[in-house]
């Protein structure tokens, strides 16, 4: 591991053990599943944990339409000639760094096959393209997400793959957490930072209401720093948190109300 000042690093607040669970799953060759809400902080845990491990890191968005081809590498067409161009995983195995696939069960079927071989003893990646087979070096590792509660019947990790990950659940923090880390990343003080963290709370405990999922940290960071920047906190919530939770009039206005019983 670098030698790094921690004032170098992305950020991050840790919640429990989940640093030293990432290490040790890096010393000894482990794939890692990340599981927990949208906005809850997976991506930067990631991204600091990189940093500190001095390892570079190829993130990959995973989504409908991404294919093995897309993480592996395809032939392109350069100033005339074809030529092979190594897709982010096939670049993080090269390198011995960090490939970490967001949001994984987004991503077609055939992603899952390709990236069983890395997810074992075998820690291989084979490029059926060029007949290569890489074997990872020691110091690669594999990171997925995703987020149980957006799971469905076409969308869901299969228990085959999900077993083959050491796996850390996400929760969004709690307040001693979270408003200190709302501070840091806003500017803004811990009167309004409280208040704000408080709205995200009872929004997250709200039952019966038109929401998929509660207000992330994300959003009220980016609340946080509008409200920081001079923007009445009316208008910052409506914004940043209201209109992204919800499209439904009913539930937008029942979002008002509890914003205004929480500043008064």
């Amino acid at each position: 591991m670098k030698d790094l000042n921690t004032a170098d690093l992305p950020f991050y607040h840790a919640q429990a053990d989940e640093c030293a669970v990432f290490e040790t799953a890096h010393e000894n060759g482990l794939p890692l599943l990340l599981k927990g809400p949208t906005g809850c902080g997976k991506t930067r845990f990631v991204e600091h944990m990189a940093a500190r491990l001095g390892l570079p890191l190829h993130t990959v968005a995973c989504h409908d339409d991404l294919s093995a081809a897309d993480l592996i590498g395809r032939y392109l067409l350069k100033g005339g000639e074809t030529v092979w161009v190594d897709g982010p995983l096939t670049r993080a195995v090269r390198e011995g760094g960090i490939c970490y696939l967001d949001e994984v069960v987004e991503a077609r079927k055939d992603v899952t096959v390709v990236l069983h071989p890395l997810t074992d003893d075998r820690r291989r990646l084979v490029i059926d393209r060029t007949g290569e087979e890489l074997a990872a070096p020691k110091s690669f590792m594999l990171v997925a997400s995703y987020n149980p509660g957006y799971q469905n019947v076409l969308k869901k990790l299969k228990p085959s793959t999900r077993q083959r990950f050491v796996s850390i659940g996400f929760e969004f923090p709690s307040p001693e957490v979270e408003v200190p880390v709302v501070m840091r990343e806003s500017g803004l003080d811990e009167a309004r930072a409280t208040a704000l963290v408080r709205l995200g709370g009872k929004i997250r405990t709200l039952s019966g209401m038109d929401l998929e999922e509660g207000v992330s940290t994300r959003l009220l960071i980016y609340a946080a720093t509008m409200i920081a920047g001079g923007m009445a906190v009316e208008r910052a919530l409506e914004a940043a948190v209201i209109a992204p939770l919800s499209d439904e009039p009913d539930t937008q206005q029942a979002l008002r109300d509890l914003a205004a019983v929480i500043y008064g």
